[in-house]
């Protein structure tokens, strides 16, 4: 038996999940005929209380295309140092919409307001690019799926609207972080101008994202999908997929992270374990004793058949999901007390 974790991405869709898909409604989506995509669309618009959203086949271009409808060349755009937009997306920033970034030091990926504000008072003269963008991921990847405490994220766009800056969130895995903290989409939707939202982590659709905000706005984004290659035909049986994932996937997460606390409660008890993040979701990261080498630590779990994942600086990653069983579970905590 293969137990992957290497990311929450790796599910593959139910038999219900792949019943829909093959029942799904299609059309060219190109030409926006498309009608499941049409619905899918409208739905996360509605749920987030925005105007209107936009299906694109992946994350990256969600974000990148936030990005550019938000900027111009050489404009600055505010992001923790652990942010996805910056270390994740292949330098899509700078390449695609030709923006500098500028790193925030934050905790776990979430910075504060205050930072924001020290980083942005007085930096608009002729010397220094144009700010126009804040950049927030909800929850936080690198910094081991932590949550954004809502007030701070308030107190944030208070610090963006006084200072003409745009506010963008990078929602991948945002419904992990609304399970996990009672929150609700339209909480999120009155405070950002453009949320991007990810159906195929923690949801388990096999493709795509969503991009949400307001029609002026999804009107340029539809141009620059076009621009990246985003352009799909008949794009329905994916968001069919999404459709099923967010009418029945979202309140098992709380399973995912309920596992997730199990293995951080056991690697905490592992001598070998020099540290382990705090869990607020799915994501697990810890790291090894200065005397075990991360990789051949990966490699010998390997070979029991555990994929596991880095995150560079000695990090080691795990990532609980749809598809990870309880006797999936049982196995991998034997392995973790017994190495």
């Amino acid at each position: 038996m293969e137990i992957n974790l290497i990311s929450d991405t790796v599910t593959k869709p139910t038999k219900k999940m792949l019943e829909v898909m093959m029942n799904a409604e299609v059309g060219d989506d190109v030409f926006k005929a498309d009608p499941t995509v049409n619905k899918l669309q409208e739905k996360v618009a509605a749920m987030f209380g925005m105007e209107d959203a936009l299906f694109f086949p992946s994350g990256t271009m969600a974000n990148q295309t936030a990005i550019k409808i938000h900027t111009q060349p050489g404009d600055r755009m505010f992001c923790d140092k652990w942010a996805h937009v910056y270390n994740y997306e292949g330098g899509g920033a700078a390449f695609n919409a030709g923006v500098t970034s500028c790193l925030i030091d934050g905790d776990r990926g979430m910075f504060t307001a205050e930072q924001l504000e020290g980083l942005v008072a007085g930096r608009n003269d002729i010397h220094t690019p144009y700010n126009r963008l804040v950049c927030v991921e909800n929850t936080t990847n690198k910094g081991g799926g932590a949550c954004w405490d809502f007030e701070e994220l308030k107190k944030i766009q208070r610090v963006a609207k006084s200072n003409d800056l745009a506010y963008h969130l990078d929602g991948a895995r945002l419904f992990n972080a609304l399970v996990a903290k009672n929150e609700t989409p339209k909480q999120y939707g009155e405070l950002f101008d453009t949320i991007s939202i990810c159906l195929s982590k923690g949801l388990g659709a096999p493709v795509g994202s969503v991009l949400i905000g307001t029609k002026k706005q999804m009107e340029k984004a539809l141009r620059v999908r076009k621009l990246f290659g985003g352009g799909m035909r008949q794009a329905g049986f994916l968001a069919e997929a999404a459709i099923y994932a967010l009418d029945n996937h979202v309140n098992r997460l709380k399973e995912d992270h309920q596992k997730a606390k199990q293995i951080g409660d056991v690697l905490t008890s592992c001598s070998y374990v020099k540290k382990v993040e705090p869990i607020e979701t799915n994501i697990i990261i810890f790291y090894v004793n200065d005397s075990i080498n991360p990789d051949e630590f990966m490699e010998k779990m390997k070979e029991k058949g555990i994929l596991l994942i880095s995150m560079g600086e000695g990090k080691i990653r795990i990532v609980t999901h749809l598809d990870f069983t309880d006797d999936m579970l049982s196995i991998l905590l034997k392995e973790l007390k017994e190495y």
